[in-house]
């Protein structure tokens, strides 16, 4: 459903689409996301707009189903005109959405930190490539945590890529994947899964469910896992969703990203306060979230430093380009339009925020690709996964 309507005319408002899932299972994932793009296009608009024109949102549904984010982003731009649109969580919404982005030369930014093997001329990816999520996790808890690792993961793209880079980092510095398994996103029944972990008994745990964490959470807690001996070190699970859990519920382990809530910079903490005067005292701030308010900053520079606001103008003006964020400075990368941006590693405490245990010496380059395969290898690996699924980036419910 469009929240606003009508076009804008020459010299009248900049449109740009919000496209996130407002219903569905990952709802509650992506509320964060929207209210962090609305809350930098206000501020935008309240310090002067860009180009002297104000910014206009057109947000749509993507109701948590692919095809359905891919039918919104053609109705944005042939419909609605927008310049540009922030959208997207999930690999598989994203990789939806890219051929109508190709097919029209437009743009998105996509805020998650995810999979990468992926570079499309048409996407700033804003969150974090394989070289500054998955790679550094690894080596961390390696060096810090044990060898021996146990995957879990929803049934789609990301976390199927992960778990190969995953392998194939471990095959290359000594560690041993023990166990892997996967469940649709509706699933919430984690009992057998937990059984093989019990069974396995890993040094670690790396987590990348999406909306039911908080069940294989609860499950764990039930089977007894301790998470100081067993830890779980979570790939998508952050502030959010975290303070969405029962104060009975038994929340333990570690997350890495490039930035955390607790991060004590003024920069953050005006952020932080900025975002809580909108949205109330309870809310709080994540990687995901700040990273889609970095978004649109960025297009907006982006925007002034071409003088144009067309998509292609944005897309030549916005390579090399940097900005202060609340996590610290990050520029975009001029030759696959990810973020350089630290990396820390935080983890959880009782308040449901995480202590900062360690941060990365330098800002690290986005390499989607990582080195253990050629690139032609990675791209077979997805496509054998989009063929195993019919034609698909997840698992349909009934495979």
């Amino acid at each position: 459903m469009f929240t606003k309507r009508g076009r804008a005319g020459l010299g009248g408002p900049l449109r740009i689409g919000v496209l996130h899932s407002l219903t569905g299972p990952m709802a509650p994932n992506e509320r964060s996301i929207v209210d962090s793009t609305m809350m930098a296009i206000e501020e935008i608009n309240e310090e002067g707009g860009v180009l002297g024109r104000k910014i206009e949102p057109v947000v749509v549904d993507g109701a948590s189903d692919s095809e359905r984010f891919a039918r919104e982003a053609e109705r944005l731009i042939v419909e609605q005109q927008v310049q540009a649109i922030m959208g997207c969580w999930t690999s598989s919404s994203r990789k939806a959405t890219i051929p109508v982005l190709e097919r029209h030369e437009h743009l998105m930014f996509y805020p998650p930190t995810y999979e990468g093997l992926e570079s499309c001329p048409y996407v700033v990816y804003t969150g974090g490539a394989p070289s500054q999520q998955v790679i550094p996790a690894v080596n961390w808890l390696l060096d810090n945590r044990g060898t021996r690792f146990f995957f879990v993961g929803s049934d789609y793209v990301w976390p199927r890529s992960a778990a190969a880079i995953i392998k194939d980092q471990l095959d290359y510095q000594g560690g041993e994947l023990v166990g892997e398994e996967y469940r649709a996103f509706h699933e919430t029944d984690f009992r057998s899964m937990v059984e093989k972990i019990v069974e396995a008994r890993p040094d670690v745990i790396i987590n990348t469910l999406a909306h039911n964490t908080l069940d294989f959470f609860r499950e764990l807690s039930r089977a007894g896992v301790d998470p100081e001996e067993m830890p779980t070190f979570s790939l998508a699970f952050g502030e959010d969703l975290l303070s969405q859990a029962a104060p009975e519920d038994r929340v333990g382990g570690y997350g890495v990203w490039g930035y955390f809530q607790s991060i004590g910079s003024p920069k953050n903490t005006e952020f932080v306060e900025s975002f809580r005067r909108r949205y109330g005292a309870d809310r709080v701030t994540e990687d995901v979230c700040h990273n889609a308010y970095v978004s649109v900053r960025l297009w907006a520079l982006a925007v002034e430093k071409a003088g144009d606001a067309s998509p292609a103008a944005v897309r030549k003006a916005i390579k090399g380009l940097r900005y202060e964020a609340p996590q610290g400075p990050v520029w975009v990368d001029e030759e696959n339009q990810h973020l350089w941006r630290t990396v820390r590693i935080g983890r959880i405490r009782p308040d449901r925020q995480f202590d900062i245990v360690w941060t990365s010496e330098v800002v690290i380059r986005p390499v989607p690709y990582p080195p253990y395969r050629t690139r032609r290898a990675w791209n077979e690996l997805l496509t054998g996964l989009y063929d195993g699924w019919g034609g698909s980036w997840d698992r349909l419910p009934g495979d």
